[in-house]
């Protein structure tokens, strides 16, 4: 049996880091502008509608989600994905209107100049639950877990573990069939794909490739409050828990430098690190 062939991941240039710098502000920017008009009353169609405009007009970018097909070919109806409580993600904005103590996750990437900026945030609308505020905390440390694992010399499995570990000492699931990705000039979706779930290289070759310089790629785990196991629903895109429980995601667009990492989708609204993390931030 012939070995398998590990992906060629990119290496991105001076040029092409500070392109990505400028792309992944702009997608946090975004991010930082809809929030206020995140709350009970508003649905999320008219959220998409903001984000679009203020994409387009705004800050002359694209939205990469508008449009983009799926591996049936199905384009995808909107510029962002709104995700709501029990939907793990490709959430499509719909008429329904937001209520208190909804979970939301919205995602964008913006593209400027042929370079992708790719981030989402959990939102908690109106009057917090318990239930998704302790969820939602829980996702958000796995991402920076994760984050804090990059570096040159460890794996993509090193991100996996710490990210998988926030999730199981909670309590929580990861969901295993989406990661992170590739990204960058002309990249939305590329090498390699980076699980949040824990998978030996004996059986996916991908996580044991070493980290290097360069590397540029997105850390996105969908952590759910009960077991791991998703459905995709008959629209072609949006996937949900299948026991119905609360489902969180948080994003951000990173690459490997010399000594760690440097997060490029941050912006002035953009939720602070943990403690822990703020040393090398």
């Amino acid at each position: 049996m012939s070995e398998k062939k590990l992906p060629e991941i990119h290496i991105c240039t001076p040029e092409e880091i500070e392109g990505q710098r400028t792309a992944c502000r702009l997608a946090s920017e975004l991010l930082d502008y809809i929030t206020p008009f995140v709350k009970p009353g508003v649905a999320t169609i008219e959220l998409d509608r903001l984000i679009h405009d203020y994409t387009v007009d705004v800050q002359k970018c694209r939205p990469a989600d508008l449009g983009v097909k799926n591996d049936r070919g199905v384009p995808f109806p909107a510029s962002s994905c709104i995700s709501v409580n029990n939907v793990v993600c490709h959430g499509i904005p719909s008429v329904k209107k937001l209520k208190n103590g909804d979970i939301v996750n919205i995602d964008v990437t913006s593209i400027w100049n042929d370079f992708y900026g790719d981030t989402s945030r959990m939102f908690i609308v109106g009057k917090p639950t318990i239930a998704g505020s302790r969820l939602c905390r829980v996702t958000y440390e796995s991402m920076w877990r994760g984050i804090e694992a990059v570096k040159p010399g460890n794996t993509f499995l090193d991100i996996a573990l710490a990210c998988n570990k926030v999730a199981v000492d909670a309590g929580c699931s990861m969901v295993r069939e989406y990661g992170g990705h590739g990204i960058g000039k002309g990249v939305f979706h590329g090498e390699p794909w980076v699980s949040h779930y824990p998978i030996p290289p004996a059986d996916y070759p991908p996580s044991g490739i070493v980290l290097e310089p360069g590397m540029m790629f997105t850390i996105e785990p969908m952590v759910n409050a009960g077991r791991h196991r998703i459905s995709n629903l008959g629209d072609g895109w949006t996937v949900v828990t299948t026991d119905r429980s609360l489902s969180a995601q948080w994003e951000h667009t990173l690459y490997v430098t010399e000594t760690g990492y440097e997060v490029l989708t941050h912006s002035s609204g953009c939720p602070k690190p943990p403690e822990w993390a703020l040393q090398q931030w």
